[in-house]
């Protein structure tokens, strides 16, 4: 732990039923200027929006980019019609998102934007349908396998957001969309949005579609909740750290890094930002 704390290599411990429990990031590395900034954005609405806004764009950007990466690949195993409307439902809305001066009227526009693409979520899955089915999105608990499967890689990406945001000097907890609530990471949400359509979504249909992830890996529990088991999570994690290793080259940078480093890469574009190195956050745009 000590060896990792000093490589800046966060750790996240869970329960065996996959509950978040614990993380360890090390030193605090940046300086108190940069995290007084954040705390002055985040005292401003006007401040706060500007960022964002340009999260909540990189959500519905990569969530129809997702859609379209499933009519291109396979059109004709799917309802072609239905999906590029809701595609073009988020590229109208985009726009809006530009022109948004409040963070209520921001939260309004993603809600709903949200419900139009979880309800072709179930189209996208092409395999193991019957024990994959997807209504609505449900937590706290998980009712069903994909659900359950979810949670638990919003939980790790939303771990991996606030130890890059940790690494690079700010403050997981204090955000700019999401409001101030005691032991809620904040920031980590907020940059958690733009990603969670590739590194959480896009990578759950990819273990579905695959197999790789199957009814076996799942069991019940009372009241109905439904999470992986210890086979279940050990295929999801390992999946998970080999996909962290996969190429990409960054939208912004034009350079090529690994995925795992998507998150510590943004965290460090919004330090910059906020130091006022760079004039507006770039969203980390996947196509």
């Amino acid at each position: 732990m000590g060896a990792c704390a000093e490589r800046k290599i966060g750790l996240s411990f869970f329960s065996p039923q996959g509950r978040f429990l614990a993380r360890v990031s090390g030193k605090e590395y940046g300086n108190v200027l940069l995290r007084k900034g954040q705390y002055r954005i985040s005292d401003s609405e006007d401040k706060s929006v500007i960022y964002a806004r340009n999260m909540i764009t990189g959500k519905l950007f990569n969530c129809r980019w997702s859609i379209e990466r499933t009519l291109r690949d396979h059109a004709y195993r799917v309802d072609a019609e239905k999906l590029k409307q809701i595609s073009n439902v988020l590229y109208e809305t985009l726009p809006r998102v530009d022109k948004v001066s409040g963070l209520d009227e921001l939260r309004g526009i993603e809600g709903k934007a949200a419900e139009q693409y979880f309800s072709i979520f179930d189209d996208m899955i092409l395999n193991q349908k019957e024990d994959f089915e997807f209504t609505t999105r449900n937590r706290r608990p998980p009712l069903d396998n994909i659900n359950a499967v979810l949670s638990f890689a919003y939980t790790l990406l939303a771990g991996d957001c606030a130890n890059a945001l940790s690494s690079v000097g700010l403050d997981p907890y204090v955000g700019f969309m999401h409001g101030d609530r005691p032991g809620r990471n904040s920031l980590a949400l907020d940059l958690m949005e733009e990603l969670r359509p590739i590194l959480a979504d896009r990578f759950i249909l990819t273990l579905v579609n695959t197999k790789v992830i199957q009814a076996k890996h799942f069991e019940k529990q009372k009241g109905h909740a439904v999470l992986l088991n210890d086979e279940g999570r050990k295929a999801f994690l390992n999946a998970w750290q080999n996909h962290k290793k996969e190429s990409i080259t960054h939208p912004f940078l034009k350079e090529k890094i690994a995925w795992g480093l998507v998150p510590y890469v943004q965290a460090l574009l919004f330090a910059r930002t906020i130091r006022g190195d760079m004039e507006e956050y770039p969203p980390f745009l996947w196509k």
